[in-house]
């Protein structure tokens, strides 16, 4: 009997992360986030608009119409970032994230990372980098592991 190949812990979230990533409204980049704690989800997000509010494929990109690269000014975007979106659902629903891990599609932001720290998570895994040398920065001297994670393809058999 062949023996089934399961994805690890890590392969797993992230793949979670990634299918959260497809609830995205941004237009540029498509972010998802998983919260974990004792191989437990406790809370997931996307980048988009804030609740109730026009998404971006209605009112358009204001960071791009501007020209802003990726990386800078991310406060002028109409979006809530994943991990944002993650944090704040965690707090919403009243569940403790402390001594958490985060797994996130991209690297968090400068504004993303201080929101992690300050929210007592202790590592995250990513997949791809972001240009932000001042949350490298941030997250090195808060002792917050960064960690790039590399899945593989999802097999299909049949």
């Amino acid at each position: 009997m062949k023996e089934l190949e399961r994805p690890s812990w890590d392969e797993y979230f992230m793949q979670m992360a990634q299918v959260v990533a497809g609830r995205s409204t941004c237009l540029r980049r498509q972010v998802g986030a998983v919260i974990v704690k004792d191989k437990q989800i406790l809370s997931t997000g996307y980048n988009g608009s804030p609740s109730g509010l026009k998404h971006c494929s209605e009112t358009g990109c204001l960071r791009q119409k501007l020209g802003i690269p990726s990386g800078e000014r991310s406060e002028i975007c109409r979006a809530v970032h994943a991990e944002q979106n993650a944090l704040v659902q965690a707090a919403k629903h009243g569940v403790s994230i402390e001594g958490a891990d985060i797994y996130t599609t991209f690297q968090p932001c400068v504004l993303c990372t201080k929101l992690i720290i300050n929210a007592g998570i202790k590592r995250v895994y990513y997949l791809f980098p972001y240009p932000d040398e001042l949350a490298l920065e941030l997250a090195k001297e808060a002792k917050l592991e960064l960690i790039q994670l590399k899945v593989k393809e999802a097999k299909v058999e049949g």
